[in-house]
C-alpha cells in the first residue's frame, strides 16, 4: 500500500530561493531545503526544472535562501509561489540587499538567510537537487519563528502548487453538474485563480452552484490560500 498523504508527516519549511542571471533577479517558494554536512557546511534544495529560478541557478551557480517567518502574509507567499517571474518582476516592491554573490537576499518576512554556491546537481524527473556550499548565513529576526510547511498548510490553509516537490494530486470529491446555470466568476488577485460559482469547489466540499457570498468565512483560494477579501468579480464581456 502506498498512502501518499503519509508524506505530509515529513518535516519541511517555507523558503524563497533567489538567484540571478546577469543583471536579472528571480525567486520562488520551495519547501525542500536541508543541511546534510557540518564541515564544510553543505545543503541541498529541490527546484522545479521548468521554473525560471531554476534557469537562473543553472546559469549563475549561486542562490540565496530566505527562511520565511511564521507570520508571513499569504499575498507575499502568493507573489513568489504562484506567479511567474516571466510575467512580473517579483522584486519590484520587496525590500532586499545583495549578497556576496550578487544575488538578492529578501529582508521582508525573513527570519534568517543562507547564501550558497552550487557544487553539483542531480536531475530527478521533474526537479533538480542542487547541492551547494554555504558561503554566508545570518539571523535577521531572532524573535521570528520559521514557518513550517505544516503550519502553512494546516493553519494558514495554504495550497501546494503543482511545481512543488511535495505536490500530491487530489481527485475531486464531486464532479461538476452538467448544464449548470451560468453564474458570475471571481478572480483571486494573488494568484489569478478563478472561482466559478457554477462549478463550485468540489475538492473542498463546495457544491456546484454555490454563490461567492455564500462561501464559508474560512474558505480560501484553492490555489494559493488567499482569503475571500483577495477576490474580485470578473466583469462579463
Amino acid at each position: 500500500m502506498v498512502d501518499l498523504e503519509s508524506l505530509f508527516k515529513l518535516s519541511y519549511g517555507m523558503y524563497i530561493i533567489s538567484s540571478r542571471k546577469t543583471d536579472k533577479f528571480n525567486g520562488c517558494i520551495v519547501n525542500t531545503a536541508f543541511q546534510f554536512t557540518p564541515e564544510p557546511p553543505m545543503l541541498a534544495v529541490s527546484v522545479y526544472r521548468k521554473c525560471l529560478t531554476h534557469e537562473y541557478i543553472t546559469d549563475s551557480k549561486v542562490f540565496t535562501i530566505s527562511i520565511l517567518a511564521q507570520d508571513t502574509p499569504m499575498p507575499f507567499i502568493g507573489t513568489f509561489g504562484f506567479k511567474s517571474g516571466r510575467d512580473i518582476n517579483k522584486f519590484d516592491e520587496v525590500n532586499y540587499k545583495l549578497g556576496q554573490t550578487g544575488v538578492p537576499i529578501i529582508l521582508d518576512n525573513t527570519a534568517a538567510f543562507i547564501e550558497a554556491e552550487v557544487m553539483q546537481h542531480i536531475d530527478v524527473e521533474t526537479h533538480t537537487l542542487f547541492i551547494a556550499k554555504i558561503i554566508a548565513c545570518e539571523i535577521l529576526d531572532a524573535d521570528s519563528e520559521p514557518m513550517t510547511y505544516a503550519y502553512y498548510r494546516d493553519i494558514k490553509r495554504g495550497k501546494t502548487p503543482k511545481s512543488a516537490a511535495t505536490y500530491i494530486k487530489v481527485e475531486p470529491k464531486q464532479k461538476v453538474t452538467k448544464g449548470a446555470k451560468i453564474m458570475a466568476k471571481y478572480k483571486c488577485l494573488v494568484c489569478g485563480y478563478i472561482y466559478d460559482q457554477a462549478a463550485g469547489d468540489p475538492e473542498n466540499d463546495i457544491d456546484p452552484g454555490t454563490a461567492f457570498e455564500d462561501l464559508p468565512d474560512d474558505w480560501v483560494c484553492p490555489e494559493c490560500g488567499a482569503d475571500k477579501s483577495e477576490f474580485e468579480k470578473v466583469e462579463e464581456d
